[in-house]
């Protein structure tokens, strides 16, 4: 059996940079790796995660030029949590304005979970500026997408003790619809109110994306400007059902990218984003790698992280 391959080394940024995108939001972005490199663009999941050093890590840094940005209301941009004008075809405006900035003719697309998402929409409205795509825990974003996670009946029967503490703090007269309640709360007046919901959304979340209990848990999912950005964020794209009116936009739209060279890492156990969404994406595409291992959803997952990495290592020998 082939020894699994594990992140790059520890690299620092080249720079860092605040793009003014409109009279709201100001989104940060920075160049780490090989100035005259390959470019390559993080997409980060969530949304409201952000990004962390650590995302500089699934590439070969004398080849690659690799930039990594923070969405709206995200990581380092700011306003901190914002939903004003945060949704999917802002952000990709200002992916793109980025794109500009940096000079970069195509670059290739790098994106999990949300993350996948945005990559999947990007490339569909931008084809011409996308050399590949390199997807991890596909998220289709539709309505039995979303429900599978935050509603009874989905993942909810996988960790019931789990989706017990998240469902306590919602009255039983709104447990029949609790991305709703949740977003009541979310966007509450009461500061207390929209913390207690976001520890509770982001701590229930965050028991599901690994294959093994996390014992960081708390450190990392239940930080509560992470969880705010988080929670909120998410709630406000599913409350919006992804700002598409068709439930199925991705693969109803995917036929325009299907000859671009797509590699999809997918958990077999990921209780967050189904492998069935990979599954039928990949059925969709002229050109695709679907590399299902034994993992679950996170994108630190040691077989994930091998199979992303060889992703990007072979997209290094197609791209040099």
């Amino acid at each position: 059996m082939a020894e699994l391959r594990v992140f790059y080394p520890e690299i620092k940024e080249n720079f860092s940079k605040f793009l003014k995108v409109d009279d709201t939001h100001t989104i940060y972005y920075e160049e780490s790796g090989n100035p005259n490199g390959v470019p390559v663009v993080f997409f980060h999941g969530g949304p409201g995660c952000g990004t962390s050093p650590t995302c500089r890590r699934y590439f070969d840094t004398e080849f690659y030029r690799i930039i990594l940005f923070d969405q709206r209301g995200s990581g380092k941009s700011t306003p901190h949590a914002c939903l004003k004008d945060n949704d999917t075809w802002h952000i990709i405006e200002d992916i793109e304005k980025i794109r500009k900035e940096l000079n970069i003719d195509k670059w290739l697309v790098f994106g999990g979970s949300w993350g996948s998402t945005l990559a999947l929409c990007y490339a569909i409205k931008h084809p011409e500026c996308v050399t590949g795509l390199v997807l991890r825990g596909i998220f289709l974003g539709r309505r039995e997408d979303i429900v599978w996670i935050y509603e009874k009946g989905g993942a909810s029967n996988v960790h019931p003790e789990v989706f017990e503490r998240y469902e306590s703090i919602i009255p039983q007269e709104e447990r029949h619809d609790m991305i709703r309640a949740y977003y009541k709360r979310l966007t509450s007046d009461d500061k207390k109110t929209r913390e207690v919901a976001a520890k509770e959304w982001s701590m229930w979340e965050g028991n599901l994306v690994t294959l093994y209990p996390d014992p960081n848990l708390e450190q990392s999912f239940g930080e509560i400007n992470y969880a705010i950005s988080m929670a909120t964020i998410e709630c406000h794209f599913w409350m919006n059902n992804m700002f598409w009116e068709d439930d199925n936009w991705i693969l109803n739209n995917v036929d325009v990218i299907k000859d671009i060279p797509t590699w999809i890492a997918h958990g077999r156990y990921d209780m967050d984003c189904r492998v069935v969404g990979a599954y039928e994406l990949s059925k969709k595409l002229n050109n695709c790698n679907l590399d299902i291992v034994i993992s679950g959803h996170s994108s630190g997952e040691p077989a994930i992280v091998d199979s992303l990495i060889r992703a990007t290592d072979k997209f290094r020998e197609v791209l040099k």
